[in-house]
């Protein structure tokens, strides 16, 4: 681990590389096909796991200082979390408790993590472009991600640092925002604010059709993959918060372009391959991952170019599609889903990695029409789901969603902790 105890350090390194709703329940997110028309007002996290289904060995493969395991069996860890495991905590008791949680992680075959350190437009590492995260303290005396990744490793676990690189804050912390920020500058100039920053319900945007601003999500991804000993980088699938046209208006215009969905499709992809380009410039063996939607109408509906993502190399090395239906979901039924999205990966360079779920454990699926009971009457989804994933030779891998709700779960508590023993098995080849 390179040292990094003062921020100075990690200042002149970047000026030398760089040339220029919160709760976790399935009402906060309407994830299948009928995705709603703005996503702003629903947070949600990701995390992804490999599952080879050829295979239950696991090769440890170090290059270049990176861990990566193949199979790969990994687990988010969400911002959501940190107002209790890192607020008011010193960093003795920040590292005894992520040490326990990524103890409890690899016990259960996991090994590789992906640790949430953007999510508005904010930071959870020491970094010049970016405040202190909201749950943690404003005069934080160590780094976060520092001590993550130091225990991550001890652990062998790969570590992968997971940042949402258009959604910033709401108005409040936006004011409250040091002016010495980009952010901040572009919300109080009166030529950016609404353009280069948005206002989308409650929340503040980043708009990528200006390439000032796609640069910048370039720079944030520098400043973590040049500092930290990371193995990974990870994008969640927040793209465009809208379909109204207000939010692109004028560079919509200004590009004398005639379709405003291929429009943003474009940017987007040109963010993504800047962001992919950024991090294999500095190490063409760190990873690149995208979680998007599980539908293609959810991710028409943020204008994420999946299809060209998964059939094109230069934007990802792994998609991770939130997959977080049940078998008898009415709209996207979870092996049909899984079928689907392997016709959309089609590069060979990109790895097919499915997104599972544990929230919804015990929980009405509000958005699954006729199958809205069935995450109620079946408690053992996620296992059987890992059980299908793994016979399958065209799936790379099974990202599960999150430590929170798999080992600390507000519903289902006693068949959560069964699921939780059931999938180690799976992991691990035990029956």
């Amino acid at each position: 681990m390179k040292s990094r105890s003062h921020c100075l350090y990690a200042v002149a390194l970047t000026l030398a590389a760089l040339s220029g709703c919160i709760e976790k329940t399935d009402t906060s997110q309407p994830d299948d096909a009928l995705f709603c028309d703005n996503i702003a007002d629903h947070v949600q996290s990701v995390e992804q796991l490999h599952v080879a289904s050829d295979t239950t060995a696991v090769n440890t493969i170090v290059s270049n200082k990176h861990i990566e395991h193949d199979p790969t069996y990994a687990m988010w860890f969400s911002v959501m979390d940190y107002a209790d495991i890192l607020r008011d905590k010193s960093a003795e008791e920040f590292r005894t408790i992520m040490g326990e949680r990524f103890d409890n992680a690899a016990n259960m075959g996991i090994n590789t993590v992906y640790l949430h350190v953007r999510a508005y437009q904010d930071a959870y590492y020491c970094s010049t472009l970016f405040p202190m995260g909201s749950y943690a303290n404003a005069d934080l005396d160590f780094d976060p991600l520092e001590i993550m990744i130091e225990e991550a490793h001890i652990r062998n676990l790969s570590v992968h640092a997971w940042i949402n690189p258009l959604r910033g804050p709401g108005t409040k912390a936006m004011e409250a925002m040091e002016e010495k920020y980009q952010v901040k500058q572009w919300y109080s100039n009166a030529d950016t604010n609404g353009t280069y920053l948005v206002l989308v319900n409650s929340y503040w945007w980043l708009n990528p059709a200006y390439p000032e601003v796609r640069q910048f999500t370039a720079e944030g991804v520098a400043e973590i993959v040049e500092r930290y000993d990371i193995d990974g980088i990870h994008m969640d699938d927040f793209f465009y918060p809208t379909t109204d046209d207000t939010f692109d208006e004028a560079a919509f215009a200004a590009s004398n372009e005639t379709d405003r969905s291929v429009f943003r499709q474009i940017q987007c992809n040109e963010m993504v391959s800047l962001i992919y380009d950024t991090v294999k410039n500095y190490d063409s063996s760190l990873v690149v991952s995208i979680s998007p939607q599980g539908t293609m109408q959810g991710n028409d509906n943020q204008y994420a170019d999946v299809s060209t993502w998964g059939s094109t190399e230069g934007y990802c090395d792994v998609l991770i599609p939130q997959i977080y239906y049940g078998f008898e979901n009415e709209f996207a039924p979870f092996t049909d889903m899984v079928a689907l999205w392997n016709t959309i990966i089609s590069c060979d360079k990109v790895d097919f990695v499915v997104g599972i779920c544990t929230y919804k454990l015990g929980c009405e699926d509000t958005w699954a029409g006729s199958g809205c009971q069935e995450w109620i009457e079946n408690l053992d989804i996620p296992e059987r789901q890992v059980s299908f994933l793994m016979t399958l030779d065209n799936v790379d891998g099974i990202a599960i969603y999150d430590y929170d709700t798999t080992f600390q779960p507000e519903s289902a508590t006693e068949a959560m902790a069964q699921e939780v023993i059931a999938i180690t098995n799976l992991l691990r080849n035990k029956s």
